[in-house]
Parts: structure tokens; sequence; C-alpha cells
């Protein structure tokens, strides 16, 4: 199983762990749907009422879909529609309304930011590092921009989308631009987490779960809007499947952190 699950029953506090460090955490299409699963059975678990999300390994919290599986799914020829198998592998979009916070050690990048947009907030270790190489491999960053544009000032999702792999936002810039709530040092990231979702556990959940709401109510209808118009952007922009594979391989090894 490339997700782990541990449940602390004193604390109520559940850690959804993405297990396949060897790949940076990258998701397969198994991977998807076993988080999708994961949240919504978490709605059927009273004793659960704060959730941590991480990546096992410290290299990666996720690095997006994996390459390969990415090359499995097949795509309906109409411009008006796109089968993406991350738009499920969020918390939200499974209508969980449980708090659930993002530990980020390493790098998080690409599909990554579906989860950790439809996080309450971020605690990241200072080596963390964040980027969306979409455009550097021609791809439109349309699903990923939509869930962190409502996290981030536009003009620094702006940057980190269309810079692409040429730069990293370090941790440090995470934090002061507010995407990252809290930085640890390297390694305490989890632990971290795991102390803010134990107080927010211990207070009454029906509280927690409608101020949850409350807040995402804010931004609900943007947010819809913006998504319907994705699938469309992505049909239009991306190129070919060989040709993103070419600029793939191609791809240089140099970028600066900022």
């Amino acid at each position: 199983m490339s997700i782990r699950v541990e449940r602390d029953k004193e604390t109520g506090v559940a850690v959804v762990t993405l297990d396949r460090p060897e790949k940076h955490n990258s998701v397969t299409l198994e991977m998807a749907r076993e988080l999708s699963a994961v949240w919504r059975g978490f709605r059927y678990e009273d004793e659960v009422r704060a959730i941590v999300v991480t990546g096992a390994g410290g290299r990666a919290f996720c690095t997006g879909i994996d390459r390969d599986a990415a090359g499995n799914v097949p795509q309906p020829s109409s411009p008006y529609t796109i089968d993406d198998p991350l738009l499920a592998i969020g918390p939200k979009a499974n209508d969980l309304w449980k708090p659930v916070i993002a530990a980020v050690e390493g790098m998080a990048c690409g599909g990554a930011f579906y989860l950790l947009g439809e996080a309450e907030f971020l605690v990241a270790a200072e080596d963390a590092a964040f980027f969306d190489p979409h455009t550097t491999y021609g791809m439109v960053s349309a699903f990923e921009t939509v869930h962190m544009a409502l996290r981030m000032p536009r003009g620094e999702i702006a940057r980190m989308a269309l810079m692409g792999n040429a730069e990293r936002i370090s941790a440090r810039r995470a934090y002061e631009t507010g995407l990252v709530s809290e930085l640890t040092e390297p390694g305490g990231a989890l632990e971290a987490a795991r102390t803010a979702a134990a107080v927010i556990a211990s207070y009454p959940t029906e509280a927690v779960q409608g101020t949850v709401r409350a807040l995402w109510s804010v931004q609900e209808a943007a947010r819809a809007q913006a998504l319907a118009h994705a699938p469309h952007l992505v049909t239009l922009g991306n190129l070919s499947a060989d040709r993103q594979s070419e600029l793939f391989v191609r791809r240089g090894a140099g970028f600066r952190t900022r």
C-alpha cells in the first residue's frame, strides 16, 4: 500500500502519509483512488477529529502524478472535458470537512497542490521548496493555480506557475507570503502539525467542522467557477503527450531558489 494511515485514539488525530519515497511520493492511479477512499472513510470515523497529511522519506511531500501513470489515462476527444485522476485526491473534493493540516518536508510541486490547496493550513520544514513545472513541459497549470491562487498572493502564484522548473519558492518565502503558517527545523514539520492537530481535535467537533465549512464557503463560488474553466484550458493549451515527454527528457537541471 502506498497510502499509510495511522490513527491516535487518545488525541483523535489521524496521519495520512504518501508512502512512496523512492518516487518522491508521486501519485499513481491506485494511490489516487486510495486517497479518495481514505477521505470519504474519515467522514464515518467520529473518533478521528483532525488529520495531518504528509509525505514519507523527507525528500518530498509529493511531486504530483507519476509520469508513467499520466501516460496511461485515456482522454476523451471532446475539448469540453478531461479525465484528471488527481481531481478527487483532496479532502474537500470528497466532502470531508474535518480539519486537515499539511506537513511539508522537501519538495512539493505540480499535482501536490491538489492536496495542499485543500488543507486548512501548512506547516513546513525550513528546507522545503515549492514549485510548479507545468509550463516547462508544455502543460497548462490550471487546476494547480486555481487551488493555490486562493492561498497565495496573485503575483506569487503567477510567478511560480510561469517560471516553471527554473525557480523554486523556499519555505521561508512561502512563510513570508502566507502560504505556510509555521516553519520548523528540517524533520520537524510532522511533529509540529501533529501538535496543532491535537489541539484542534480537543475542541468540540461540531464547532470545529462548522468553522472549517464557514471558511471554505467564502471562496467556494469563485473556486468552482475557475475549476469549471480548467479542463478547457488544459485541452486547448497542452502539448501532445509525446512532445511533453521530449521536453521532460531534455529538461535542464538548473534552478534558483528564492
